[in-house]
């Protein structure tokens, strides 16, 4: 595929046409957008994981617990006892402050619920799984570039002190 080819919005940059401060300047910005990458990232790990542990929960969850005892989170080091009153009823916490109620009145219905809500964190882990891959695959681009950018940058500086 040509750089010419409309669906192609990639520009192509000859590094050794630019002066050092140019490519010390395009280095600092790379460096910038893969902090902001790497950033990026980590909350999406942590975001993973969040949802992981949803559907573990989930997963681990058996229909004849009512009244069972349980630690109930309220930050991520500190709980309180509790117990489970209500076997037809999830709170299932979808992200950014917001949480689903999820009913039933049935046995069998409950089941679909419980089922369902598994379905929701397993498809919500794959999905920002994918974000990962793609923000990976940009991070990798990013960090070649700035890779050739330092490796221009040290030859000019080597040319430079040899005049």
């Amino acid at each position: 595929m040509s750089g010419t080819e409309a669906g192609d919005k990639r520009e192509q940059i000859n590094l050794a046409a630019l002066s050092v401060e140019q490519l010390v300047q395009i280095k600092q910005e790379f460096e910038q957008d893969i902090s902001n990458i790497q950033d990026s990232l980590q909350t999406l790990y942590n975001c993973k994981a969040k949802y992981a542990l949803s559907k573990e929960a989930l997963e681990s969850f058996h229909p004849d617990w009512k009244d069972h005892q349980i630690l109930v989170p309220l930050t991520s080091s500190m709980y309180i006892p509790g117990r489970i009153k209500d076997l037809d009823n999830f709170i299932l916490d979808v992200g950014t402050g917001y949480y689903v109620e999820k009913r039933s009145r049935a046995t069998f219905i409950s089941f679909q619920n419980l089922e369902s809500s598994k379905d929701y964190f397993k498809r919500r882990i794959e999905y920002v799984q994918e974000q990962i891959e793609n923000i990976e695959k940009i991070q990798i681009q990013k960090s070649r570039f700035l890779s050739a950018v330092n490796g221009v940058i040290e030859i000019k500086c080597l040319k430079n002190n040899a005049q």
